[in-house]
């Protein structure tokens, strides 16, 4: 299992967005969600890594621990959801969103690889990036679901 160690920029039920700006060395509240959509889970970023979108890969942090902006936590891969994102203006990239468990989790301590997940908790993740791109004028398609060895290589 690859251990990766994980930024947090928007924690788990937070109804805000906050981006961490390298120049500044700041978390900045990029945006407020509408009423109701919250981030299901700690959403961040893998330090040192770069995106088809040239920022640093995403990762939703599964776990039942509640963080805050600019917590650090290692994190074992354990999957990912391939995603092409369509922007406002048109323009098509990837934009994958992976998936890890805090090493220090109890309640996921056992979650090795996306397929021990219930379904629900994968569904309920590609919605919310649908939706929540949606509500800012793009698209997010899911493309397909990768384990944790595959995602693990994409990290590479």
């Amino acid at each position: 299992m690859k251990i990766v160690n994980v930024i947090v920029e928007s924690p788990k039920g937070s109804g805000h967005k906050y981006d961490y700006e390298p120049e500044t060395k700041c978390f900045k509240l990029m945006k407020v969600l509408p009423a109701g959509l919250v981030f299901p889970f700690d959403f961040g970023f893998i330090p040192g890594t770069k995106g088809e979108d040239g920022d640093p890969l995403d990762m939703i942090i599964i776990s039942e621990i509640n963080s805050f902006p600019g917590c650090c936590m290692d994190c074992r891969i354990i999957g990912s959801i391939k995603a092409q994102q369509t922007e406002r203006n048109g323009k098509t990239m990837r934009n994958d969103r992976f998936l890890g468990v805090p090493e220090v989790s109890q309640l996921f301590k056992d979650v090795k690889d996306l397929e021990h997940l219930p379904e629900g908790i994968i569904s309920q993740i590609e919605y919310f990036f649908q939706n929540y791109n949606e509500q800012a004028g793009k698209k997010f398609e899911v493309l397909e679901r990768l384990d944790a060895e595959a995602a693990s290589k994409e990290i590479q």
